[in-house]
């Protein structure tokens, strides 16, 4: 099947964040944005046709969760991900984020510890600072061009600080490492050793360059492991704005736990648009994914050879996963604020700060790749000029 990723789609006025928000984040409505976690693409057809069907019934009422959304979810995992998910352990839930404050507040204590390893998407931090509960930070270790966990300072988080939940992201935004069966099997014996609950958001999972391929946590538990997994479409099928993820959860007594925090926010996850996408994407999404990391495999190339060929002093941490890159520009001896104001007002590019996702990312920008590759491309050449005339 034929996908076009090339087409530029005009997201303008539209009360798109990325779009509409650029002036209130940048100071500037018309840099190329680069930033918000959402892709400029069409989302799959089979996803438009659900949702306009669902709105060609005049009525919009109180929806329930069918068993065919479970379904498609189910089958999705175990075709992708090779994990058999039973029924009764998925919760459907208002998001990913609000699933993190969700386990932080069900499975923690105000003034607990809670393990986070920045950098990192910052939702991370606020769940845990928004609650009173105590932040562990565990810093991920660049070496080699490579980001690693650092095992010794989590055992010691766990062992010294008593920390009792670990907020794990994999694939990791904005890293872009998709974590190995071995780095993984070592987070759970550090678990197991501490009686330590793992959240891992995996809302990337499907987004994996060829080469690598993702490990679901929870496929490598054992028996009285406490991993609870986010998934979601959101990402994976380009439709954040509908709201709708999943938690999957084995153990009833975690399930117990998180439906009584749930019900404390008086939030229903569901309504029938979301429903009808969530289902309609996991069913019939696949082909158009297959095109798409096709397409982000090879606009990913394209940066890194544009950068090594014409900017130089900006380095591509090379990614495993996710849409998003992180760009190293310590070399272009900039203070972050300097750098933010060089790009947005002299380049014309709005990226996410390194600095928003906490320890280690002073000196680096988060690029959001997913957008027709001539726009990229239209952005490096942006950036390419303006270091070339500040020199000058």
């Amino acid at each position: 099947m034929n996908f076009d990723f090339d087409r530029e789609i005009s997201r303008a006025g539209t009360a798109s964040l990325k779009y509409d928000g650029r002036e209130a984040c940048f100071g500037d409505g018309n840099v190329i944005p680069l930033w918000v976690a959402d892709m400029d693409f069409a989302a799959p057809e089979a996803v438009t046709r659900a949702l306009a069907e669902r709105a060609a019934h005049p009525v919009y009422g109180y929806t329930l969760y069918p068993d065919s959304l479970f379904e498609a979810l189910m089958a999705w995992l175990k075709k992708r991900h090779g994990w058999d998910v039973e029924r009764d352990w998925i919760m459907m839930c208002p998001g990913v984020v609000p699933s993190l404050h969700a386990a932080v507040m069900a499975f923690t204590q105000p003034g607990e510890g809670v393990i986070v390893q920045p950098p990192v998407y910052f939702p991370f931090f606020s769940s845990v600072t928004t609650t009173n509960r105590r932040l562990r930070l565990n810093p991920l270790r660049l070496q080699n061009g490579s980001y690693t966990i650092d095992f010794e300072l989590l055992e010691q988080c766990c062992a010294a600080e008593g920390a009792r939940l670990l907020l794990l992201c994999s694939p990791h935004n904005p890293v872009g490492r998709v974590w190995n069966p071995q780095e993984l099997g070592e987070v759970l014996r550090i678990a197991r050793r501490h009686g330590l609950t793992i959240l891992s958001d995996e809302i990337h999972a499907d987004l994996v360059y060829p080469g690598k391929r993702h490990t679901m946590l929870a496929t490598l538990a054992e028996s009285g492991d406490a991993v609870i997994t986010a998934v979601a479409p959101s990402k994976t099928f380009n439709i954040p704005g509908l709201g709708l993820s999943a938690l999957i959860v084995p153990d009833r007594k975690h399930r117990t736990a998180l439906h009584k925090t749930f019900d404390l926010f008086h939030v229903s996850a569901s309504n029938p648009f979301s429903v009808a996408a969530f289902e309609a994407a996991y069913r019939e999404g696949e082909p158009w994914l297959d095109s798409l990391l096709d397409y982000l495999d090879e606009t990913r190339d394209v940066v890194g050879r544009y950068l090594r060929q014409h900017v130089p002093r900006i380095h591509l941490v090379e990614p495993e996963g996710t849409y998003l890159l992180w760009l190293d520009c310590r070399a272009l001896d900039m203070g972050d604020e300097q750098l933010k104001q060089f790009l947005v007002h002299q380049a014309g590019v709005g990226m996410s700060p390194g600095t928003v996702f906490g320890d280690g990312g002073s000196g680096f920008m988060r690029m959001n790749i997913g957008a027709p590759r001539h726009i990229v491309i239209r952005a490096l050449e942006r950036i390419a000029h303006a270091l070339e005339s500040r020199q000058n």
